[in-house]
């Protein structure tokens, strides 16, 4: 089971020009819808006396959210070929945009699906490409006497104590890449006195 994923580490820009237009591009880690939304409305105010400003994102470990915006462009010349790129380069949890001033010659159909391309490729050229894992949570309680056992599990299997709570019963919430997921439940299922929450 695949549990990674390819994103960038921070944000990228890069400077494209074509027949005298203009092209800024950034590519931006984002996690979420609103976050698209933030970040579209920084730039549109930033470059508030630009011709267009399209963009594309994709979101989720299984890139299964994703839109793209050719913002006024002909359809299809901007926000696809932008798209293009971040697929081709198998990223999620990203927006790339791109600034366009027009610089008084038309590029055509084929010149603006071209220089989309090329402006995105190039802030995606200069982010940094890093792989994350998909984690899971879990959380249980169990008494004080087994907490040897938990620990034990916790460090064989590397996960992550996210918050932990001692008193006459203990609570615990672990975090774990997905695919161990299965395996940590099972095993700590084993320790006596151990509880799930039901959910």
């Amino acid at each position: 089971m695949n549990d990674t994923f390819k994103t960038i580490k921070e944000l990228s820009k890069a400077i494209f020009t074509e027949q005298k237009s203009k092209f800024i591009s950034y590519a931006i880690p984002i996690q979420s819808v609103d976050d698209v939304k933030s970040e579209l409305e920084k730039y549109k105010k930033e470059y508030y006396d630009s011709r267009h400003i399209c963009w594309a994102y994709v979101l989720g470990a299984d890139r299964s959210e994703f839109r793209s915006n050719d913002d006024g462009e002909p359809s299809g010349t901007a926000g696809k070929p932008i798209l293009g790129q971040i697929n081709s380069n198998e990223l999620t949890d990203i927006l790339v945009l791109v600034v366009r001033y027009f610089g008084g010659i038309k590029l055509g159909t084929s010149g603006l699906i071209t220089s989309y391309r090329s402006a995105a490729a190039e802030a995606i050229e200069g982010a940094e490409i890093v792989t994350k894992t998909v984690d899971c949570s879990i959380s249980f309680s169990f008494e004080y006497p087994f907490m040897n056992d938990v620990m034990k599990i916790v460090k064989d299997m590397e996960a992550t104590i996210l918050n932990q709570s001692y008193d006459m019963d203990c609570y615990m919430t672990l975090q774990i890449r997905q695919a161990q997921f299965d395996l940590l439940k099972n095993r700590l299922s084993k320790v006596e006195s151990l509880n799930f929450p039901e959910i």
